[in-house]
């Protein structure tokens, strides 16, 4: 991958970007060390080269298997919540539903050590080969079923999930550190499809005596499915 590719040109050039980062920052993200993370980050990279054009609106966008790639505020607002009062990085995070590695990428820049899990191994690989030229330190992609998460690394200082889903699965609130957060789109009213569905962000943190939470915007994505494909 050419250098010109990686910075962009025209729509989809650092000026672009940085416009994006101002819409952010209007939209209501504080967090400057996301934001920057953000203007790090070639989104464009990580779309099909003909919506290339489209990669710094807030929207979300196709990447193939009936998947997208989430909003740059919905992403923002993510783990900004997840670093909320908290200096320096994130410690070892879990991101469940890797999609195209944009949100991967992102969290590596704010993350000591980042996994990141995709049921869908065409997905996967199309993210591998999306991040290949980042050339992230201390990011590694796994090929599983997100709602067992990925005990052999456990425990986790944060948890982020790109799928909606009723509830949060047992064995990723297991994994979760204590003093760790987890954040997750959650169905509050089911509809028929995704599409049609109720669903809020939901912070979860694990203390030392039990659980607190907390509900947050509205959202949408994609469900979480179960097992591997």
């Amino acid at each position: 991958m050419t250098a010109s590719k990686t910075r962009g040109i025209g729509f989809t050039s650092q000026r672009t970007r940085d416009r994006m980062i101002e819409r952010l920052r209007a939209q209501g993200v504080q967090d400057e060390t996301v934001l920057a993370a953000m203007a790090t980050v070639p989104r464009h990279l990580f779309v099909d080269e003909a919506l290339a054009s489209r990669a710094y609106e807030d929207m979300a966008l196709p990447i193939g298997f009936e998947q997208t790639i989430s909003q740059p505020v919905v992403v923002a607002v993510m783990i900004a919540a997840l670093r909320r009062g908290r200096e320096g990085k994130l410690g070892k995070v879990l991101e469940i539903g890797t999609g195209c590695g944009y949100q991967a990428a992102v969290l590596a820049q704010v993350s000591a050590e980042v996994y990141s899990m995709e049921r869908i191994s065409g997905l996967l690989e199309r993210a591998r080969a999306n991040l290949r030229e980042l050339r992230l330190r201390d990011l590694r992609l796994a090929y599983g079923d997100g709602a067992n998460g990925l005990p052999e690394a456990a425990p986790f200082d944060a948890i982020i999930l790109a799928a909606s889903t009723p509830e949060v699965p047992a064995a990723l609130k297991a994994q979760l550190a204590v003093g760790g957060r987890l954040i997750a789109p959650l169905i509050v009213k089911p509809g028929s499809g995704a599409a049609n569905s109720e669903q809020t962000l939901y912070l979860l943190e694990r203390t030392s005596t039990g659980w607190s939470e907390q509900w947050l915007d509205a959202v949408r994505f994609v469900p979480l499915r179960a097992g591997k494909q």
